[in-house]
């Protein structure tokens, strides 16, 4: 196991290969038990030339020697650990590694995706504010991004309620995105959990919002958007959440504020249109 771990966590570490050819690597590695033999793992993962010149090029740099000694005290679980939680792993391209602060155990329980603008409104706080305190009552776990707006208000009102909230971000737990979040995401972190997929030191980089975005959507049983433009990263959650057969579900709006938009066009496809609390608890079965 030891083994198989540091290949995952070096795998994940290693820079240049996309997450896709990342996760066909390590198929083929299970799948063959071979975690040392880089020109056989290349053969036979389908992977794509560019990803293949990075994975021969950079596993043995110094630069990845130097990103495993910073990173292999961080608490992490890998794809092959059992605490690995299996509504992530069996979705597309899962993260191999998940790097975490606080209850490893909130991964297993009735969790709902919260996602929306970063320019949250006084509408929008206020639906959360009917919305979740039930939910958050029967331990439902909130599930969202720490980002500005709807992530940090979603965060901020399960703790005030004493809930139990899962923050996913883009960048290394050593990092806060954006920084004013810093206080925020310590919060999390001692009082729910905290986890990402980068290393230390990774920054917060743009791509990485979507690529953290199928996280939220692989760990939750039903996604909520609050407030969201027609082109927006919530959307994106939305139609990930779609994809992996997870409810997704909408707080309408006006239908001439722009930040509505993208809510009620999800309704008119076919997201559950959610007007109170009852609504979102009708789509889990809670004792």
């Amino acid at each position: 196991m030891l083994q198989v771990n540091t290949f995952l966590l070096r795998l994940s570490l290693c820079r240049g290969i996309s997450l896709v050819s990342k996760y066909r690597l390590w198929e083929c590695a299970q799948r063959t038990r071979c975690f040392n033999n880089l020109n056989f793992l290349i053969e036979h993962s389908n992977i794509s030339l560019r990803s293949a010149t990075a994975f021969k090029n950079n596993w043995t740099s110094t630069a990845l020697d130097e990103a495993m000694k910073l990173n292999e005290q961080e608490q992490f679980i890998t794809i092959a650990d059992p605490l690995y939680p299996l509504t992530l792993k069996e979705t597309y391209c899962p993260p191999l590694v998940l790097f975490y602060r606080g209850n490893l155990s909130l991964l297993h329980q009735s969790s709902i995706g919260v996602v929306g603008t970063r320019q949250i409104t006084a509408y929008g706080q206020s639906a959360l504010r009917g919305l979740l305190p039930p939910l958050i009552k029967r331990q439902v776990v909130v599930v969202s991004g720490l980002a500005q707006g709807v992530d940090g208000f979603s965060h901020e009102l399960t703790l005030k309620y004493d809930g139990q909230t899962i923050g996913v971000i883009g960048c290394g737990l050593d990092q806060a995105y954006p920084h004013s979040h810093q206080q925020l995401q310590d919060n999390v972190a001692s009082r729910g959990l905290l986890i990402s997929e980068y290393g230390r030191g990774e920054p917060p980089l743009a791509y990485h919002f979507p690529e953290r975005n199928r996280i939220i959507a692989g760990l939750s049983e039903v996604v909520l958007v609050v407030e969201a433009k027609k082109r927006s990263g919530s959307l994106i959650t939305a139609n990930i959440a779609l994809d992996e057969n997870r409810a997704v579900c909408a707080v309408p709006g006006r239908i001439d504020a722009p930040l509505s938009v993208g809510c009620n066009s999800l309704i008119a496809a076919g997201a559950k249109l959610i007007l109170k609390a009852q609504d979102l608890l009708d789509e889990f079965r809670l004792n």
